[in-house]
Formats: C-alpha cells, sequence, structure tokens
C-alpha cells in the first residue's frame, strides 16, 4: 500500500513538472509574440510619417504611396501570426519601393526628416530580425517540448497546440532590391 502512494506520489510530481514546464514555454512563446508585436507596431507607426515625408517631393508617384499605405493597413489589421507575417512582408516590400523611389529625388534624399525616419525604419528592422529570431526559437522549444514523451500524451488534452513560426515568405523578394522604372 505504502509503495502504491509512494509510486502515485511521484507519478503526480512528474505530471506537475510537466505541466509547469509547458505553461513555461507557452509564457514565454507568448511574451516573445508580444516583443515583436510592440516592434511591428512601432514600425506601423513611422510608415505614416514616412508617407507624408516622400508626397511633398514626389506627389505624382501616387501608386507607389498608395501601395504603401495599403500595405501599412493590412498589417494593422492582421492577427494571426500567419497573417501577421504575410502582411508585414508585403509592407517591407512596398517600403523597399518607396526607398528605392527616393533615389531619383535628391531633395527628398537630402531632407533631413527622412532620413531620421529611415534611420529609425531600419533600426527598427534591426529589432524586428532579433525579435523574430527570439521568437522562432521559443516556438521551436515549446513545439519539440509538446511532442516530445510523456509531454504529448498531456499536451493536447490540456489545450498546449503547436503554435506557427513567423518567417519571412519569399526570400528572393526580401534579399533582391526592387526595380525602378520611370
Amino acid at each position: 500500500m505504502l509503495i502504491t502512494l509512494g509510486v502515485i506520489a511521484v507519478l503526480v510530481v512528474i505530471l506537475v513538472l510537466i505541466y509547469n514546464r509547458l505553461v513555461a514555454l507557452r509564457q514565454t512563446t507568448n511574451q516573445a509574440w508580444g516583443d515583436i508585436d510592440v516592434q511591428l507596431k512601432q514600425r506601423q507607426d513611422l510608415v505614416p510619417n514616412l508617407v507624408e515625408t516622400v508626397k511633398g517631393y514626389a506627389s505624382h508617384e501616387k501608386d507607389t504611396l498608395e501601395k504603401v499605405v495599403q500595405a501599412r493597413n493590412a498589417a494593422v489589421s492582421a492577427h494571426s501570426v500567419k497573417d501577421q507575417a504575410q502582411a508585414e512582408n508585403m509592407l517591407s516590400g512596398a517600403l523597399r519601393q518607396l526607398f528605392a523611389l527616393s533615389e531619383a529625388y535628391p531633395d527628398l534624399k537630402a531632407n533631413e526628416n527622412f532620413l531620421k525616419l529611415q534611420a529609425e525604419l531600419a533600426d527598427l528592422e534591426n529589432k524586428i530580425a532579433a525579435a523574430r529570431r527570439f521568437f522562432n526559437n521559443a516556438v521551436n522549444e515549446y513545439n519539440t517540448a509538446i511532442e516530445q514523451f510523456p509531454a504529448v500524451v498531456l499536451a493536447s488534452p490540456m489545450g498546449f497546440k503547436p503554435r506557427e513560426f513567423f518567417e519571412v515568405a519569399d526570400r528572393a523578394a526580401v534579399e533582391n532590391a526592387p526595380a525602378v522604372k520611370f
């Protein structure tokens, strides 16, 4: 009888430890997503100022400016990790086109406000990349933990579901500068 109670007590302790580890990993993943979300919101808040600055110098480039605004609005309204990643990839592409466009306007390129916004955006891009790496690492640890035995037996019934990675959809589009034709 005492041995049976001892075995049950050990099993309960093991279950509690597994559960607590999964909760901790899920919280780390949530916190990492929160970090990304803050950086993305800062970038999204910078875009209208950037568009207004460019408008003063290149108002006839309406199509490019509209694409940037549409991409920003899509990024603001995205909710899931997958939708957010797609929207942010669109916004990155639109911003690359906007910066490529600035090459044709020397006055804009020399504008102090534009240069400041461009530097802020570059800094945010670096922070987003670092936050994305941290988030993807946290997701990897979490997903691995819920698939390993014995946690796999507990994970699904207790509501632990796999998380999606926050990835750049099209590496070639991100790495290659856009073609600008006038």
